[in-house]
């Protein structure tokens, strides 16, 4: 048994001394929230640091989802997939919207975009996809389908940070994609999200909706929210810029050893890097084939925590399968078949930048030796 505890994930923090100046400066300056100085300039920096025109930042990306519906006006029922965090489709029922699952497909999890056609009908007016573990969705597949059934597409893109597909930022694609800025996530300012689109016009109105609605002190445009992002997370957000490269190659490199350890370990798979993708190696999910490995995923599962290695089932159960949405029809078992079969063998390792390579072989070892 490893004696220090590992878990799944660990949040980089950015440097205490250049934060404890940046709240001198908000104490000075007594502006905590409400577009202030260290939100604009993390707004800017920030659209630019991923390569998209405009950025809008939420205090947290489940709020960034919600509102993003309201923005684009979905009703109706949205296609959606069933392997993701219950977020995704708590986001579609907080807005009075029937949840239409699709099945995914096994080489990267995402949704097929080959069953989103099929489960097309008159009241459909959207497609939520999420780009799973930060893999790509099939994005032109995708926007033909909408194309052609005159739909909007909102990605949750919460996994995808900094992730391009041919030199282009995955989030320029789609009418909106969402982003979480979560502690669990690659990069993080506590909590947090935002919305991307692709012109000022949308920009003005997702700024609107964020702050309860208001245009100016006397007009309010629209039943909007509270959902702003504050000072401390802006300015927190603001030096996390600074180690994110840092960050990702430091995850590239434990990715990368995860994967020599285990190559060739029979009834263990993992997912390589995806041609033409600039991934961000948010996370290091395994396979168990319950046939070919000794043990079913649950029982490695609990082997790993014996050893205080504290991995998650990423995503299990499935959305589908909680209470509050099983009873949908296409929540049945024929309907996501390929969920389900994932969804039973799915467990992400540990992955942070402050990983030690020797944990690394530990859990390697463990997983190949059991």
């Amino acid at each position: 048994m490893m004696g220090k505890k590992i878990f799944v994930t660990q949040p980089t923090l950015p440097n205490l001394d250049g934060f404890i100046e940046s709240l001198k400066e908000i104490w000075e300056n007594k502006w905590l929230t409400n577009d202030g100085k260290f939100h604009k300039e993390f707004e800017n920096k920030l659209a630019k640091f991923l390569g998209v025109k405009y950025i809008s930042l939420f205090s947290n990306g489940t709020l960034a989802l919600i509102s993003a519906l309201q923005v684009l006006r979905i009703t109706g029922e949205v296609i959606t997939t069933p392997y993701s965090f219950v977020a995704t489709t708590h986001a579609l029922w907080w807005n009075g919207i029937k949840p239409v699952f699709a099945d995914i497909e096994l080489n990267y999890c995402n949704i097929d975009a080959e069953r989103i056609e099929t489960a097309i009908t008159p009241k459909t007016t959207a497609i939520l996809p999420v780009h799973v573990y930060g893999n790509p969705c099939n994005v032109d597949r995708i926007q033909d389908i909408a194309d052609r059934y005159g739909l909007k597409v909102i990605y949750d893109a919460a996994h995808a940070f900094g992730v391009e597909k041919n030199d282009n930022s995955i989030l320029n694609y789609g009418d909106l994609s969402i982003l979480s800025f979560h502690a669990t996530k690659i990069f993080n300012t506590i909590e947090g999200g935002a919305i991307i689109c692709h012109d000022k016009k949308t920009k003005k109105r997702i700024d609107f909706l964020k702050n309860f609605g208001f245009a100016d002190e006397v007009t309010v445009v629209a039943p909007g929210i509270n959902a702003k992002m504050n000072e401390l997370q802006a300015a927190y957000g603001l030096l996390q810029l600074n180690t994110y490269q840092k960050e990702l190659w430091k995850r590239m490199e434990i990715v990368n050893l995860y994967r020599n350890l285990l190559h060739n370990t029979k009834g263990i798979t993992f997912f390589n890097d995806i041609p033409n993708v600039k991934h961000n190696y948010a996370y290091f999910p395994i396979l168990v084939d319950k046939n070919k490995y000794r043990y079913e995923r649950d029982e490695l599962y609990a082997i790993l925590k014996k050893h205080n290695i504290y991995a998650r089932r990423y995503f299990y159960p499935l959305i589908s399968d909680f209470s509050v949405y099983r009873g949908l029809p296409s929540a049945n078992h024929e309907n996501l078949i390929s969920a389900r079969i994932i969804a039973k063998q799915v467990i992400c390792l540990p992955l942070y930048s402050n990983l030690s390579f020797e944990d690394v072989e530990q859990i390697s070892k463990i997983i190949k030796t059991v």
